[in-house]
């Protein structure tokens, strides 16, 4: 079993920027699909952004040129850069490693925009 664990988050000015770090257990993780959803109350877990294996992304339309999501595979880690955070960037984020089909989560992590 893979266990995830984040860390980052908070509370931030609109316009402002924040780093996302999500750390994923086992000796394989260059090979994991890892990647982040987001929670706003009242609302669905959407999916931000994705990273696989071999490094290629994908974003959600409404971060593209603001988040970037990247690997270091030394270190078993996943980091989301959010820059020029907006209000309707609040939520609760999700990151997720996924060996194989079955993604494992981690705890949450809360980020606040808001002036």
């Amino acid at each position: 079993q893979v266990q995830v664990v984040q860390s980052g988050g908070g509370f931030v000015q609109p316009g402002g920027s924040l780093r996302l770090s999500c750390v994923a257990s086992g000796s394989a993780f260059n090979m994991y699909g890892m990647g982040w959803y987001r929670q706003a109350p009242g609302k669905q877990r959407t999916l931000v952004a994705t990273i696989g294996s071999g490094g290629s992304t994908h974003y959600a339309d409404s971060v593209k040129g603001r988040f970037t999501i990247s690997r270091d595979n030394a270190k078993n880690t996943a980091y989301l850069q959010m820059n020029n955070l907006k209000p309707e960037d609040t939520a609760v984020y999700f990151c997720y490693a996924r060996p194989t089909l079955t993604p494992y989560w981690g705890q949450g992590t809360q980020v606040t925009v808001s002036s």
